[in-house]
């Protein structure tokens, strides 16, 4: 190759490089702007006033745990479907159920349904340590891949049937049910710490739940209702004591 072609190809891959390179910028600023507008729009405007939930919903890179094909919808007040039939929680509610768990920093929390992995990335920023299990082979190998790759190291994530929760790791702080059921499953609670609490969809998986806190006081639940929801129902063992 002559001097006068290589050097026109090397300025042909110069300006392709930098023009990927703005892309990258230009796409990034994008959805740090669609970021902002949801947390100002879609938390602080309703009832999130916990400044680290805010702070840390306004970080975490939302569109990358969904796929290319709604990254545009990301930062949008709705779910998102991520496969296996399973969603990704609009903003609101994520933020919602962050804030009534009440995380100062330091806790343990286990996380029933990782989907796509979002919840457990915003309950990392504000917890010592969190557990999550997913019933979906698939849709847990994917989420684990999204956590390490954007570094979210104090995340552990398995696959198998979260009715039964994670007894070796117990107790928990705080637990977060990401999916329906009806009714609390016993042997979360049982690994619940005394004073920890517990935030879950409890009804029918067919018409809507409550959102309801369940907190274990003296060894017994004390539970308070806070917001009519619509959940993808719990599968696995819960699924079955629904059918019987």
């Amino acid at each position: 190759m002559n001097k006068k072609l290589l050097t026109r190809v090397s300025l042909t891959l110069a300006f392709v490089s930098a023009c990927s390179l703005m892309a990258a910028g230009q796409e990034g600023d994008v959805y740090e702007k669609k970021r902002r507008r949801m947390v100002t729009e879609q938390l602080a405007s309703r009832d999130i006033s916990d400044p680290r939930v805010l702070e840390v919903m306004g970080k975490i890179p939302r569109h990358l745990f969904v796929s290319p094909a709604y990254r545009d919808q990301a930062y949008e007040d709705y779910p998102l479907p991520i496969g296996e039939q399973q969603t990704i929680s609009q903003p609101y509610i994520v933020a919602l159920m962050t804030q009534w768990l009440g995380l100062k920093g330091g806790e343990r929390v286990l996380e029933i349904g990782t989907g796509s992995g979002y919840q457990a990335a915003v309950l990392s920023a504000l917890a010592g340590q969190v557990l999550s299990i997913e019933i979906h082979e698939s849709l847990a190998a994917l989420a684990a891949r999204t956590l390490l790759d954007l570094g979210y190291k104090n995340v552990q994530i398995k696959s198998g049937d979260g009715y039964q929760g994670w007894p070796e790791m117990a107790p928990f702080d705080a637990i977060i049910v990401t999916c329906a059921a009806s009714h609390v499953p016993p042997v979360l609670f049982e690994q619940l710490r005394e004073g920890g609490r517990l935030i879950i969809p409890l009804g029918s998986t067919l018409t809507g739940q409550t959102l309801t806190l369940v907190t274990k006081e003296k060894g017994k639940p004390r539970q308070a209702p806070i917001l009519g929801v619509r959940f993808v129902p719990m599968t696995g063992e819960a699924q079955k004591k629904r059918d019987r």
